[in-house]
């Protein structure tokens, strides 16, 4: 592995952003994004990145690879979530173990978009389609989780409606607006899309470091819960994402020769999902311990994908 992009990666203002969060935690300074804004900011990212990816779709050519891509995306994100249940239940609860699960096969559009920076760093061109692939991934991990919960729960109070779990999946508002941004656009034309391109390109880093260490913020006010839980999800929420996005770089080669779509296979593989899974496990699952998914998520895997994971992914791609 190239140490320099290691090194790169380390030094990133975005990566440095959330570094900074933590610290703030730790010295229990008032520094904080205001939840409106933080929200704001989401939605901007979201936006953003959705309506960007519309434009670079416009300019591709539909091909049975782009067909095959949105079908491996799918299967990724029903095939994580299955395997790695079994896993967490041998020592966390039916709950935890869903919710975990289904985040680790869902995927997170803030590691995605900072991919994307990484790639464009790298001089490597980013491929629209895969905006519609990372859109795609939320619902069936979230919807394989919730199965397995219902399925693996023996207490009949806390059965949930299958058709009220799909139907939230598929209309969670960052699922809705990436695949909203990313039709509009699809639809706009250049000269329209230049209207707001100061907007949509030139405020991302920024709006994307504030993001971060908002994200910063949030991790560090959680850890002191999540260490009480033990060696065991500190280990997973590392390894599984290292594991994936390693395995699933390769296995991508088959579906596309790409080396920027074999890098974003790698990453949504590899991502955990903080915002649409434990939104919809707040709701469908009250059982289950965001003190716990969500430093996994958020504090672990989210940091060790854009420092180790990325270059080792982009490594893996570039060699296998």
């Amino acid at each position: 592995m190239n140490l320099s992009l290691l090194l790169d990666n380390l030094t990133n203002p975005a990566l440095l952003f959330f570094v900074l969060g933590i610290i703030a935690v730790l010295l229990k300074s008032d520094l904080e994004i205001p939840p409106n804004s933080s929200k704001f900011i989401s939605l901007y990212l979201l936006f953003s990145i959705g309506f960007k990816g519309g434009q670079e779709l416009a300019h591709e050519k539909f091909s049975i690879e782009i067909l095959l891509s949105l079908f491996f995306g799918i299967g990724i994100s029903v095939l994580i979530p299955l395997y790695t249940f079994f896993i967490l239940k041998r020592r966390l609860n039916v709950f935890d173990s869903g919710a975990i699960a289904a985040a680790y096969g869902s995927v997170s559009a803030v590691t995605f978009v900072t991919a994307v920076s990484y790639l464009e760093s790298q001089q490597l061109t980013f491929h629209g389609h895969m905006v519609a692939i990372m859109a795609l991934m939320e619902s069936p991990a979230i919807i394989v989780g919730l199965v397995l919960i219902t399925l693996f729960n023996n207490d009949e109070v806390t059965k949930m409606n299958k058709q009220s779990v799909i139907k939230h999946s598929l209309t969670n508002g960052s699922v809705l607006l990436i695949m909203g941004s990313l039709v509009i656009g699809l639809l706009a034309s250049d000269k329209q899309a230049e209207g707001i391109k100061p907007f949509t390109n030139d405020l991302f880093k920024g709006f994307l470091a504030i993001f971060l260490l908002d994200m910063g913020v949030t991790s560090g006010k959680k850890l002191k819960s999540f260490f009480a839980f033990g060696w065991f999800p500190f280990a997973f929420a590392i390894l599984i994402p290292l594991f994936n996005g390693c395995v699933f770089a390769m296995l991508s080669s088959f579906i596309t020769s790409d080396l920027s779509n074999r890098f974003m296979f790698a990453i949504l593989a590899a991502s955990a999902s903080y915002i649409a899974v434990p939104a919809t496990m707040k709701i469908t699952v009250p059982k289950s311990n965001p003190g716990l998914f969500l430093p996994m998520a958020l504090a672990v895997t989210f940091p060790i994908n854009i420092t180790i994971g990325m270059p080792l992914y982009l490594y893996v791609v570039q060699h296998f």
